[in-house]
C-alpha cells in the first residue's frame, strides 16, 4: 500500500485510491484467495468506486539551486538523513563551489535534461548529477563518467523503473577505455572490493542518484525482499584484452574499441568459480560451464516469451585464465560457443525453474511451437532433453578483469529485462 502511494504521487496521480490484497496469492488455496478477494479488496474497490476522492498533500521540492540547509559537517548529514537524501553514510555537503568544480569537468549545460527517472518522475538534470557526485565522494574529473551514467540510467532499455523490485538485484557498472589508467581505476587484484576511490566513490553515486532523482526509498518505492548493497566499478584489464586479441565489453555492446564507455546492468547476485584448473580450454570449461549453470537458477524466465530473451549471464575471467584459454587458439566468441553449446539443462528442470520465476501459462515447449521463442526450445516431446540457458552464443556477456595470477572466475546471475545492459560513451 505504501509503494501504491508514493508511485501514484511520482507518476502524478497523488489522488489515486487503492484496495488491498491479503497476503501473497502465490502462497494461498484458491479458496483462501477467494475469500480474502470477496471479503476484502472487492469491499474496498467497491467503495472507491463509489466514495469521495480525498487528495493526497504534495509537498513542494526545492529549486536545484536552493540553499536547503546550513550547519556544520554533523548537522548536515543529520539534516540528509531525515530528509532521506542520505544511503546512511555520512555523505559530502553538496555545497555551491563543491558542485561548481564538478561542472567545469564537462562541456554540458548544468540545466540540460538528461532523462525523465521513474518513479518520480524527476527530471535528471547535469546539476542533479555533480551535485550527488558530491554526495557520494566523489572527485570533480569523474564527472563525464557521472553524466554518462545518468545517460545509462535513463535509457528505457535499462529500466530505471525496475530497480525496486522484489528480487533486489542491483547495478554492476563496468568500465573500458584509456580513462580506467588516466583516472588511476583498479582493474587487477580485488577489482569488485572498495578501496580504491574511483571505483568506490562512484558505485555509490549510483545508488545515491537512484535514491534521490529516480526515487527509490526502502519500505516505499523499493521493495527488495533482501536487497544488495551497491557495488564498486568493475574495470576490465585492457591490456591483457590487446595482448590476446579480445575486444572489450563495450565493444560487444556495439562501441568501437578504446572508446571510453560505461556499461550498466543489473544482476541478484554472483559468486566465486574457484580454481579453474587445466592448461587447455577443454580441461578447464566442463568446470566453468557447470558453475554457470548452478548460479543460473529462476532467471531462466527471462529466456521465456515473457522475458523476451533477455537473460544475459555475466561470466568475469581473470587474466590468467583468459590468457590460458586464449593461447590456444580461442577467440572470445569460442568461449561464448561452448558456454551456448554446453551449459544445458533439462526440459523439465527449466520448466520447473520458469514457473518459480513467474511463467504461469504456456510451457517452453508450447511457446516453441508458437514461434514465441526458439525452435530449439521444441525438439522433443522428452522432458529431459537438454535445452539452453539463453537464445545465443553471444548473449553470454564476458571479461576479464581481477588479480592477474589467481585461476579464478565469478559468475553474475543476470536480472534479465529488469535490468537490460546498456552502454554510453562518456564524453568530456
Amino acid at each position: 500500500m505504501a509503494q501504491g502511494k508514493a508511485t501514484g504521487v511520482g507518476l502524478g496521480l497523488p489522488d489515486i485510491t487503492m484496495a488491498k490484497v491479503v497476503g501473497h496469492p502465490s502462497v494461498q488455496s484458491a479458496e483462501e484467495l477467494r475469500q480474502n478477494t470477496l471479503e476484502v479488496t472487492l469491499p474496498a474497490v467497491i467503495d472507491n468506486l463509489l466514495g469521495a476522492n480525498i487528495g493526497a498533500n504534495v509537498s513542494a521540492e526545492p529549486a536545484a539551486r536552493d540553499i536547503v540547509f546550513r550547519g556544520d559537517f554533523d548537522a548536515v548529514n543529520a539534516h540528509f538523513i531525515d530528509q532521506e537524501w542520505s544511503d546512511g553514510l555520512p555523505i559530502v555537503p553538496p555545497t555551491r563551489e563543491r558542485v561548481e568544480r564538478f561542472l567545469a569537468h564537462t562541456s554540458r549545460s548544468p540545466d540540460e535534461v538528461i532523462g525523465v527517472m521513474l518513479p518520480d518522475r524527476r527530471a535528471a538534470t547535469v546539476w542533479s548529477v555533480a551535485v550527488n557526485g558530491v554526495m557520494a565522494g566523489c572527485r570533480p574529473e569523474y564527472m563525464p563518467i557521472l553524466v554518462a551514467l545518468a545517460e545509462a540510467m535513463a535509457d528505457p532499455e535499462y529500466g530505471v523503473e525496475h530497480s525496486g523490485n522484489t528480487p533486489g538485484a542491483d547495478t554492476l557498472i563496468m568500465l573500458n577505455g584509456p580513462i580506467v589508467k588516466e583516472l588511476g581505476f583498479n582493474f587487477t587484484q580485488g577489482v569488485m572490493r572498495d578501496g580504491f576511490l574511483p571505483n568506490t566513490s562512484i558505485g555509490r553515486f549510483w545508488r545515491l542518484y537512484l535514491r534521490n532523482v529516480a526515487g527509490f526509498l526502502l519500505h516505499k518505492t523499493d521493495k527488495a525482499t533482501f536487497g544488495n548493497t551497491w557495488r564498486v566499478v568493475v574495470a576490465e584489464n585492457e591490456d591483457v584484452l590487446q595482448q590476446i586479441g579480445w575486444l572489450p565489453i563495450c565493444a560487444d555492446q556495439g562501441l568501437p574499441a578504446g572508446t571510453n564507455a560505461v556499461t550498466v546492468a543489473r544482476y541478484t547476485g554472483g559468486d566465486l568459480c574457484l580454481s579453474v584448473t587445466g592448461s587447455t580450454p577443454e580441461e578447464m570449461m566442463p568446470y566453468l560451464t557447470g558453475f554457470v549453470v548452478r548460479l543460473t537458477s529462476w532467471q531462466v524466465v527471462f529466456s521465456t516469451a515473457g522475458g523476451g530473451g533477455s537473460l544475459r549471464p555475466l561470466i568475469l575471467l581473470s587474466p590468467i585464465l583468459a590468457e590460458t584459454i586464449a593461447r590456444a587458439g580461442w577467440s572470445k566468441q569460442d568461449v561464448q560457443r561452448y558456454l551456448f553449446e554446453h551449459a544445458r539443462i533439462p526440459a523439465s528442470q527449466f520448466q520447473e525453474l520458469a514457473h518459480h520465476g513467474g511463467l504461469n501459462d504456456k510451457t517452453i515447449t508450447e511457446q516453441a511451437r508458437a514461434g514465441q521463442v526458439p525452435a530449439m526450445y521444441a525438439e522433443s516431446d522428452d522432458p529431459d532433453r537438454l535445452v539452453p540457458l539463453v537464445w545465443a552464443p553471444e548473449q553470454y556477456m564476458i571479461g576479464v578483469t581481477g588479480d592477474p595470477s589467481r585461476n579464478h572466475a565469478y559468475v553474475f546471475a543476470h536480472n534479465g529485462r529488469l535490468g537490460f545492459p546498456v552502454s554510453k560513451r562518456i564524453v568530456p
